[in-house]
């Protein structure tokens, strides 16, 4: 037989000699009742009284022939010895018992009177013992009450205490009973009912109260062994925490969640609790309610070890503060930042660094590693678990390449976030497509080359040991509208393979104080994570001249730009910002960039070149003057447009695209630029139909 089986049966032997000296209890008592011919309330027997089968009456008293069981009709002198015994057996069958049975436990840990104590049994025997409602009617005289009271119960047991009563007493104040007062009932004399997690605890069964399991999820300890990076912070915690009487809050700020729950859930383990994850946003609101939610997680605390993992990171709610100042026990908060709490610890866990990343592509891939880990470690930012279930999905499907197969799979597991802060842009562009002077296309390949080869300079060159900040690349393109800034940054988004997202102001910028600030942490923090290239359109909207301060609009939008400046020089990533102002960026701005990129309105010779791939190869044309168009002074952009609109017209005729539909496109493009037209530039060639 198991420990826990000899405990079992141990417990069940004290439960049982228990209701036995329980049961002898009521026998006393009805038997002095019926002798007085009341019940224990002192008033005369109901009609419904006398209809009872176990209660008859002569002359206004109970019949001591009444019918009931034997055990009610014992000699007053056996049942003292018998009710001796009783007790004697439960007594003992608690000493022999290590750890002891549930309800001594229980008592002990709620500090219950031995009055108490006895209160409880007596309302688990309603449970427990079928003979038990019959004895509270036949003790209350009336068949409707077969319930236990309090006031049964101060007639049942020896030396009744009646601060048990009191609301700041265990029974009530645990929950460990529920009391149902209908209207001006006496609370004496109130049905009394035990708290269904009291009553399984007190049959053996321990596990977290139902109305707590709706809120909680319980987190197991990872068993693959924590990198290093965290298991350094998870030792830090435990130093911290193993000295402390009263564990404080430990707050765990930062971006990635699974990192810090991971290193939670390992210090829980170490410490023999289990831990359960608390959204923030199911705590309750109500004053009500959160007093009954925490009530029952700190009565938890006292039968289970157990510990609070509080998810934060999302949300903050006004009840969280006072949760955390009550919640008791190991707590862990994640939050983005951390709160002003006072007698709480902090500590700081980021993601796995790159080398500890790359060793976990390693393990995880085996023999089919190859460069992926070097590749995938350097360009995402992922957490273990992350990286093993990517590589066991990829592992399992033998086709296609297991590289491209591995980095598309971890661009998928950065879009969740990002899609929800960014517009995604489907990079389709290739260098062929682009159209620039030498100088600016070999900015632009050096930009993408320093994204591919980040790790080998910062963790191989060294240069990483030198430096706290600084280790993305952010880079200007500047010039008109039409230039191919958009397409510049498409190019070297399809050249890099990565996620390419341009921010939509509208859903960055905010007219609440903080709001603008707490979007950009987010988008950045979610563009680091994934490997994603930010592209702000239009950045002089956000990246503006901080101004004199006039007002407290001035004062709040330059703290906007100066917690950009920030972040921007923190950012890990790629990030692209494209404007047609460059004079209106804040100087502060210019000097955090690594690239600036200008782009010239085309010449005639670069116009000629883009006229020559403007067309995709499965389009018709016919005719096509290619240096004649090259004099249309326009924008790639603009020609672009034109081209689009020439193919339309050429396919309402059903004829392939020649220069009257282009020059027809040009001439509308032309007057929507409100630019001056020179009909002579417009004049379809004659052409003689019928020739060549």
């Amino acid at each position: 037989m198991s420990d826990l089986e000899r405990w079992h049966a141990g417990n069940e032997a004290h439960l049982s000699a228990s209701l036995s000296w329980l049961r002898l209890r009521f026998t006393i008592l009805i038997q002095a009742t019926e002798e007085a011919g009341t019940g224990v309330l002192g008033a005369a027997p109901s009609a419904e009284t006398a209809k009872a089968p176990w209660w008859r009456f002569e002359s206004g008293k109970a019949s001591r022939n009444s019918v009931g069981p034997a055990f009610l009709k014992e000699n007053p002198d056996q049942l003292q010895t018998r009710v001796t015994q009783a007790n004697q057996a439960a007594v003992d069958a608690a000493q022999s018992m290590d750890p002891p049975p549930a309800l001594p436990m229980l008592a002990r840990r709620f500090g219950l009177s031995n009055f108490e104590q006895q209160v409880l049994l007596l309302c688990a025997a309603m449970e427990l013992d079928p003979l038990a409602a019959s004895l509270c009617a036949h003790a209350h005289g009336d068949p409707s009450k077969a319930h236990p009271t309090f006031a049964l119960a101060m007639s049942l047991f020896e030396n009744p205490a009646w601060d048990a009563l009191s609301p700041e007493r265990p029974l009530r104040y645990w929950k460990l009973l529920e009391i149902h007062q209908p209207g001006a009932l006496p609370l004496t004399a109130s049905p009394l009912r035990l708290d269904e997690r009291i009553l399984n605890l007190l049959k053996g069964l321990s596990h977290l109260d139902d109305r707590l399991a709706l809120y909680l999820e319980p987190m197991d300890a990872d068993p693959e062994a924590l990198p290093t990076s965290h298991q350094v912070s998870a030792d830090r915690i435990l130093h911290l925490l193993r000295p402390s009487a009263q564990l404080p809050v430990v707050q765990l700020p930062g971006p990635h969640g699974p990192s810090k729950l991971q290193v939670a859930t390992q210090v829980a383990s170490a410490l023999g609790l289990q831990l359960y994850r608390l959204p923030a946003e199911l705590i309750p609101a109500q004053p009500g309610d959160l007093e009954t939610f925490l009530r029952l997680w700190q009565r938890e605390l006292r039968l289970l070890p157990v510990g609070m993992y509080v998810d934060a990171s999302g949300t903050s709610t006004p009840a969280l503060q006072t949760f955390l100042n009550r919640c008791g026990g190991l707590c862990f908060l994640d939050t983005r930042e951390s709160l002003h709490l006072p007698g709480s610890a902090v500590a700081d866990i980021a993601k796995p660094t790159h080398a500890e990343q790359q060793a976990a592509w390693a393990q995880a891939l085996g023999d089919h590693a190859g460069e992926s880990p070097a590749l995938l470690g350097g360009q995402f930012r992922l957490g273990l678990q992350d990286i093993r279930g990517i590589a066991t999905n990829a592992l399992a499907d033998p086709s296609g390449d297991p590289h491209r197969k591995l980095w598309e799979a971890c661009l998928q597991a950065s879009r969740p976030q990002m899609d929800a802060l960014a517009q995604r842009l489907n990079p389709l562009a290739t260098w062929d497509d682009l159209v620039l002077p030498d100088h600016e296309m070999g900015l632009l390949r050096q930009i993408a080359g320093q994204v591919s080869n980040r790790m080998a300079v910062f963790e191989e060159g060294g240069f990483g040991e030198r430096m706290n900040r600084g280790f993305g690349i952010s880079a200007l393109f500047a010039g008109e509208s039409g230039t191919g800034k958009t397409m510049a940054a498409e190019v070297i988004a399809n050249a890099l393979r990565m996620n390419l997202y341009r921010i939509d102001l509208s859903a960055v910028v905010s007219k609440y104080i903080g709001e603008t600030e707490k979007n950009l942490r987010l988008l950045f923090d979610a563009a680091e994570d994934g490997g994603a290239i930010l592209f702000f359109d239009e950045a002089d909207a956000l990246f503006g001249k901080r101004s004199e301060v006039k007002d407290s609009h001035d004062r709040y939008a330059n703290i906007e730009i100066n917690y950009l400046l920030q972040r921007m020089e923190a950012f890990q990533g790629l990030a692209i910002l494209a404007t047609n102002m460059k004079a209106s960026l804040d100087s502060a701005f210019m000097r955090r960039l690594r690239f600036v990129v200008n782009f010239p309105y085309p010449g005639a010779a670069e116009r000629r070149q883009m006229w020559e791939k403007v067309f995709p190869p499965k389009t018709q044309t016919e005719g096509l003057d290619f240096h004649r168009l090259a004099r249309l002074n326009v924008a790639g952009g603009n020609i672009h447009t034109i081209a689009l609109n020439a193919a339309f017209l050429a396919a309402s005729a059903k004829v392939p695209v020649s220069m009257e539909h282009v020059l027809e496109a040009a001439r509308a493009e032309f007057k929507k630029l409100d630019r001056p037209l020179n009909e002579t530039d417009f004049r379809v060639p004659t052409l003689i139909k019928g020739t060549a």
